[in-house]
């Protein structure tokens, strides 16, 4: 008996938008996401004061033509989501042009033409094609049936569609316009689509285009609101969406998708669909099932991926900078045929866009405040194969370059950055699974755009497609317009809703059962723990409040180390307090309150076989190592163990009565406000010979790189060196 009417793999945009039309139309839905968080690219994450944008930059249209405002309004979006006008569409500089241009077509041609007004022509061209094609296109029909009975008449409704199929980007620029400064400034934006403007779909292109031209909007606080949104609205209509949960398996039978298999355990549905990458979909398929799927898609070209870097600025930037979007081209490209070699080049020379949310009321940073992200093309391919070092080093090679680049166009700017984080086509690839961290699916290119594209319904019975791998294709639009057809075409080929009841499967809502204040400005909340839930010393897990009390200037979950062992009964999560509206939330739970469980993370492990440790630890990173203690003490090795602590002082040190009254660790508190800091005097003084010693690391990063500069520096090997990789 099937458990559900439609059971979802994966909550981005696109199983999220099929997944909450389904719901409102009565049907009972399953949504999976492996991730602890809903949106796939249409997230945010916290850093230090900072609310970061993981995707998006703006989203296209939202006029009354647009077939997203039709969407949001039936799914009550407008009423629930805010959504914020940019100022223009995008500034392109490089040495010979500087340029802003309108999110109004005719302002946009009237900038154009007093720029290049030898191209007068080519611009009126540009910009009629373009929205002819866009016109059309949000004339199709929803229904394919529907498209194959008009074949015969299809060149006389749709003539654009037609004429442009086959036709590239690039082609269609060089056919209309001669000056190259012109074309890279028409084309400055060519990744929100792909990176090659010689292979990508002039189709795809132009609708997009046209609708930018139409207007700009960004999600006041971040994509994530509009992803947490859509998960409302189908647990609110009787649906269940499951987090930090991966399926491992597409159950069939008789050729006919019938469920799914995760954690062990197996659920069944009417309806299986499929919001992953394809080529994952095809993997969980058994082999009987593969080979159909494989022949349409094995030859498919996999779109670039994307290198962003996420910007604290300490200050709001607009007294340096005046402009939303800034696409900054080398001196070195100077026609389109360079643009296509730009999208591989080093970082010193590779195009980027600069993106500056002061310019509006993102509501990502508190007042003073401002984030920004520099984003470009990239490529997995040139991020495997390096260790974690290796990795690290890169990624900041590749921020500093990029930041004096920025520095040039926008002087001082460098001055004002707090902090910065890297996210690479690996980091995609991790908390998406999507190949080659893709985040556009298959490349958007003439044989795999419209009427080529891999349609929603697949040659699997009862399984379908909603993502950017499918019809139409991928960015934001694309992703909620496939799960809007998706949904539609589930309808069409499914009976009325049988209106099933289910009880609820997700059992890591557990109960806060106790508070205690451990020192100065230190919070330990007690949890219930979540059945089944195993983990080791070390490990850290998320923590998610189900109702948070504060969501001022921030998301309700962090990654926090486990403070307890894993023979105890309970989870204990320790942190320093703060005026953050996460950290506010747990200070004002209540007993009996409740928060979601996801995990247990992370390789900070004890060697199955220590030798004499030395852990050196600051402040709140105690946390790991507690239980890391327990669990030695426990083994009753005979060695003993040495535990640096570095606080402000005694009273902002937390488990310092339980570390005293260890047996086999020997405690060395450092209070820094009195002492001075770990250095290798003071670890000669109470260890010897480093050397022999492992080494546990937790702390800030400034204090974790300076413990291991001192150890490499003092002939200990970076074997024994572990850090702890929390959060």
């Amino acid at each position: 008996m099937n458990n559900y009417d439609v059971i979802i793999i994966g909550g981005g945009l696109g199983g999220l938008t099929a997944g909450a039309k389904l719901a409102k139309e009565g049907k009972s839905i399953l949504l999976i996401e492996q991730h602890y968080i809903p949106g796939g690219c249409a997230t945010t994450f916290k850093r230090k004061d900072f609310i970061m944008e993981v995707g998006l930059h703006e989203l296209d249209g939202l006029d009354k033509n647009d077939f997203k405002t039709k969407i949001f309004h039936e799914l009550k979006v407008f009423d629930n989501v805010e959504f914020l006008r940019v100022p223009e569409f995008y500034r392109f500089t490089n040495e010979r042009v500087d340029i802003v241009i309108p999110d109004n077509r005719q302002e946009a041609i009237n900038v154009l033409i007093k720029h290049f007004p030898k191209e007068k022509s080519g611009i009126k061209k540009f910009f009629k094609v373009i929205y002819k094609i866009q016109q059309q296109v949000t004339r199709l029909p929803l229904e394919r049936w529907k498209m194959i009975l008009m074949l015969p008449v299809f060149p006389l409704l749709f003539p654009n569609l037609v004429f442009w199929t086959y036709t590239t980007v690039g082609s269609f620029i060089d056919s209309i316009i001669k000056d190259e400064d012109l074309k890279l400034t028409l084309l400055a934006n060519i990744g929100y689509y792909h990176d090659d403007p010689y292979s990508a779909s002039l189709i795809y292109f132009s609708v997009g285009q046209a609708n930018y031209y139409n207007g700009g909007y960004f999600i006041k606080g971040g994509s994530q609101k509009l992803s947490d949104y859509l998960a409302t609205v189908i647990t609110d209509n009787n649906g269940q969406v499951l987090l930090g949960t991966k399926v491992t398996k597409i159950i069939t039978q008789d050729n006919a998708a019938i469920g799914v298999e995760y954690n062990n355990k197996q659920v069944f549905a009417d309806t299986i669909i499929a919001n992953a990458a394809i080529p994952n979909v095809i993997n969980l398929l058994p082999k009987a099932n593969q080979k159909r799927l494989k022949q349409k898609t094995e030859k498919l070209e996999i779109a670039c991926s994307l290198i962003s870097i996420y910007i604290g600025f300490k200050t709001e930037i607009k007294q340096l900078n005046k402009h939303y979007s800034t696409f900054i081209a080398d001196d070195s490209v100077n026609n389109l045929k360079d643009m296509q070699k730009n999208a591989k080049a080093d970082f010193d020379k590779r195009a980027f866009v600069f993106v500056d949310y002061s310019q509006i009321d993102s509501d990502l940073a508190p007042k003073g405040k401002t984030v920004g992200t520099i984003c470009t093309y990239d490529y997995l391919s040139d991020w495997e194969n390096l260790d974690s070092e290796q990795y690290k080093q890169k990624k900041q090679q590749v921020a500093e370059t990029i930041f004096k680049r920025l520095e040039k166009t926008i002087p001082g700017i460098t001055q004002e950055i707090e902090y910065y984080e890297v996210g690479t086509p690996k980091t995609i690839n991790r908390y998406t699974l999507n190949p080659r961290g893709s985040v556009y699916g298959f490349a958007q290119t003439p044989k795999q755009a419209g009427m080529f594209r891999i349609p929603n319904k697949s040659p699997i019975k009862n399984l379908y497609f909603a993502s950017a791998w499918t019809n139409p294709g991928g960015g934001f639009t694309g992703a909620i317009w496939s799960g809007w057809l998706c949904a539609n075409e589930v309808l069409r080929n499914t009976p009325i809703s049988s209106k099933k009841t289910v009880s609820k499967i997700d059992d890591r809502s557990v109960k806060l059962i106790e508070k205690n204040i451990l020192a100065t400005n230190t919070l330990e909340l007690v949890f219930e723990k979540p059945k089944d839930f195993v983990f080791k010393p070390g490990q850290y897990a998320i923590l998610s409040i189900d109702k948070p009390r504060s969501t001022n200037n921030d998301i309700p979950h962090r990654a926090l180390s486990i403070a307890s062992h894993p023979d105890e009964n309970l989870l204990k999560f320790s942190m320093r307090t703060s005026e953050s509206g996460f950290k506010q939330s747990c200070d004002l739970m209540q007993y009996n309150d409740t928060a979601t469980i996801f995990g247990p993370m992370g390789e900070f492990l004890l060697s199955e076989t220590p030798e004499p440790i030395i852990f050196l630890v600051s402040g709140i990173g105690i946390t790991p190592i507690i239980p890391m203690l327990k669990e030695l003490e426990k083994s009753n090795l005979k060695q003993q163990f040495l535990l640096f602590y570095s606080n402000k002082s005694q009273q902002s040190a937390a488990y310092l009565d339980y570390l005293h009254e260890l047996k086999q660790c020997k405690l060395i508190p450092v209070f820094t406000n009195t002492d001075n800091r770990i250095d290798k005097d003071l670890l000669v003084k109470h260890a010897g010979d480093l050397t022999e010693y492992s080494f546990y690391i937790v702390g800030t990063s400034d204090f974790t790189d300076g413990m291991k500069n001192h150890l490499l520096k003092n002939n200990v090997h970076i074997s024994k060196i572990k850090i702890d990789d929390f959060g």
